[in-house]
């Protein structure tokens, strides 16, 4: 493991933010390789879709069919450990009880207008969503219900799980047992970019969906890229992050397993802890490395610690940094609200590995600084929003002059005429 240690006095925290960001290391760029992948699948479709399977993800064993059984699903289900089965079913009640609460707030909204008119604007489901559950590294059935248990909450009526095959051709135990708890039973053993292709373009086996939601690798996340438009998508996910800000109360040993929690996923995330107190710097220079020698998965990551010279300042370089999680291992608890991150786990049990799995929170959550602007997938990712207009005869006698006098300003006359023929032919 890399520990580098920056001090800083305070000033320009964005340039900071900058600085510890460029120092990531920078994924190759695979814009070509992915756009060669989806015009395979549109070009070949099932076919396609077979031959990466052998070419990328190395597998022997091709199976009858793309899509997994419902019965295999089920099977998975029965099979899983007791302890995982019940983890699985206090996650999806947290994460559907977090689902439901947002929907709530998300009724629909009514204006009428002093001109007449009524503007409702109102949230329907997506017709159908695609989910992208990892491989690689590891099993995600996490991530399955992060996706699955928010669509179904907002009302969607087809959800398809997609996710890569292992070398026999079958997708992961624990991910179908998290479909089957998520009640999800379409699941195609389908990994990377050409996942991604075939549920926004549709194959022989694939119905196309209207959205996509779900993490992945750099693969992943450009074939998103590459196809949204054509399909809605949960935003643009990559490696993952953790910015800490803690002082003299904070516990460095929590602190720093923290840290290489979140190391787990990979050696190319943003990890980052900021203090005023050199007692807790020091201590997690000399930790993080002990703990990186008996844990073998964290074993290449690299970290930074920054020293600070007050709360106020690492609390506003957390900020310009935006990082996907953000803990605040203050003695105070305060500072939480408006801060800058896709999640903000506060006080010193919150460890982010609570939302990552079973706190209720959604661990799909935007990266790259994307926090100043997006936020993390929710039932709302999976809700369409349409504005219903009404103008009565009284409204369009109101109205049609401002339309009339705008839309000539703009150069286009017969705008102005299609808003005045209502209010000439069709008055009160």
């Amino acid at each position: 493991m890399r520990v580098d240690r920056t001090d800083w006095d305070g000033s320009d925290a964005p340039a900071l933010a900058r600085a510890l960001r460029e120092a990531q290391p920078r994924p190759d760029d695979v814009a070509a390789t992915v756009a060669r992948i989806v015009a395979e699948v549109a070009a070949r479709g099932d076919a396609a879709l077979r031959e990466l399977a052998r070419r990328l993800d190395g597998v022997e064993r091709e199976p009858d069919s793309l899509r997994v059984s419902p019965d295999d699903i089920e099977r998975a289900s029965r099979g899983v450990d007791d302890e995982v089965r019940g983890a699985m079913e206090l996650a999806a009640a947290n994460i559907r009880a977090v689902s439901e609460a947002e929907l709530e707030a998300a009724s629909p909204v009514e204006v009428e207008l002093a001109g007449g008119q009524r503007v409702r604007v109102a949230d329907a489901p997506v017709g159908s969503a695609g989910v992208y559950a990892p491989g690689g590294r590891a099993a995600y059935p996490s991530s399955v219900l992060m996706c699955c248990v928010p669509a179904r909450a907002a009302g969607v009526a087809r959800i398809a799980v997609t996710s890569p095959p292992r070398r026999s051709g079958e997708v992961h135990q624990a991910v179908l047992a998290a479909c089957a708890v998520a009640g999800v039973d379409e699941v195609y053993a389908i990994g990377g970019a050409q996942a991604i292709a075939a549920l926004a373009l549709g194959t022989e086996s694939v119905p196309a969906v209207d959205l996509v939601a779900g993490p992945g690798n750099r693969y992943v996340v450009e074939a998103k890229r590459l196809l949204s438009g054509r399909i809605g998508t949960d935003g643009i996910a990559g490696p993952t992050e953790l910015v800490v800000v803690g002082d003299g109360s904070a516990d460095p040993r929590q602190v720093a397993l923290d840290l290489c929690a979140q190391a787990e996923h990979g050696t190319d995330g943003l990890l980052v802890a900021i203090s005023a107190e050199a007692a807790l710097l020091d201590r997690l220079g000399a930790l993080l490395p002990e703990l990186a020698s008996e844990r073998p998965s964290v074993a290449d990551a690299r970290i930074t610690v920054v020293s600070a010279p007050g709360n106020d300042e690492a609390l506003r370089l957390a900020d310009a940094l935006a990082p996907e999680h953000l803990e605040l291992q203050l003695a105070d608890g305060a500072g939480a609200e408006g801060r800058v991150a896709g999640c903000v786990f506060v006080g010193a049990d919150g460890a982010a590995a609570f939302g990552d799995y079973a706190a209720g929170s959604n661990h799909v959550l935007p990266t790259g600084g994307a926090a100043r602007f997006g936020g993390p997938l929710g039932a709302r990712t999976f809700l369409r929003r349409t504005s219903i207009v009404s103008i009565p005869p009284a409204a369009a006698e109101t109205l049609a002059p401002a339309v009339g006098a705008l839309a000539r300003a703009e150069g286009f006359p017969v705008h102005g005429e299609s808003a005045e023929a209502r209010a000439r032919e069709n008055g009160p």
